[in-house]
């Protein structure tokens, strides 16, 4: 059982710019090629910094308030100076907050959440552009087929994790909402189950019809070797 990797869907053909890159090119580029923000690389293509839809937007929002009663803020903040820039090094905002191509879905999603961005630069370990992730990317994960997904549920965290066998617990996926059913020898196997099988890639939501044989609860007298039946769901 494993989460896919930054690299296996990243974008690998990125559209970068340097440092001196104007407000038009950078305008042209993200037309063009139906992008929302381009990285910006030194000479060793390095990443610097990201500029975005939103950052050339903001300039244009500041002349328009030019025409408007005088809101101008102060000089030194970082809005004021990036409503001024004309170039990539100016509008970007930076430093980039990057990716590593080894990095798990999970570990690409947090970065963006934790900084609030929407892409990150993939960088190789000599800090040189390989790609970008983005949210969309992300995404893709939810895109794997039923069929993958009950495999990898009954192979990986069924039968080689957890040592219960293909016949003991049927495994059911339909858009990636999991449903497990049959018997398991413990009731404490039942919330780890549903614990790794919400882990796995394109996994929605998981529920579980299952008997146990043995309640191997803390509570020595509420064990029992009669079947019983638990229905968890989130």
């Amino acid at each position: 059982m494993r989460h896919r990797i930054v690299s296996e869907l990243m974008t690998k053909d990125v559209v970068n710019v340097r440092r001196d890159a104007s407000f038009t090119e950078i305008a042209k580029l993200l037309a063009e090629h139906g992008i929302t923000a381009v990285p910006v690389v030194d000479d060793a293509d390095r990443p610097l910094g990201v500029v975005s839809e939103a950052d050339l937007l903001r300039r244009e929002a500041h002349r328009l308030e030019a025409t408007g009663p005088p809101t101008v803020p102060h000089p030194e903040s970082a809005p004021y100076t990036k409503a001024e820039a004309t170039t990539a090094e100016g509008l970007m905002t930076s430093p980039a907050v990057v990716a590593r191509p080894e990095w798990t879905v999970v570990e690409a999603a947090r970065t963006m959440e934790r900084n609030r961005v929407k892409r990150l630069p993939v960088v190789d370990g000599s800090g040189r552009l390989t790609g970008v992730i983005s949210r969309a990317d992300l995404l893709r994960v939810f895109l794997r087929g039923d069929r993958a997904i009950r495999e990898e549920i009954t192979g990986d965290v069924l039968m080689r994790t957890l040592g219960i066998p293909p016949d003991a617990v049927t495994v059911h996926v339909v858009e990636g909402q999991v449903t497990l059913r049959g018997t398991v020898e413990r009731s404490s196997v039942i919330p780890v189950a549903l614990r790794l099988c919400r882990s796995v890639d394109g996994v929605v939501d998981v529920s579980a019809h299952l008997d146990f044989k043995v309640a191997d609860s803390a509570d020595p007298a509420t064990a029992t070797d009669a079947p019983r039946r638990a229905q968890l769901s989130p």
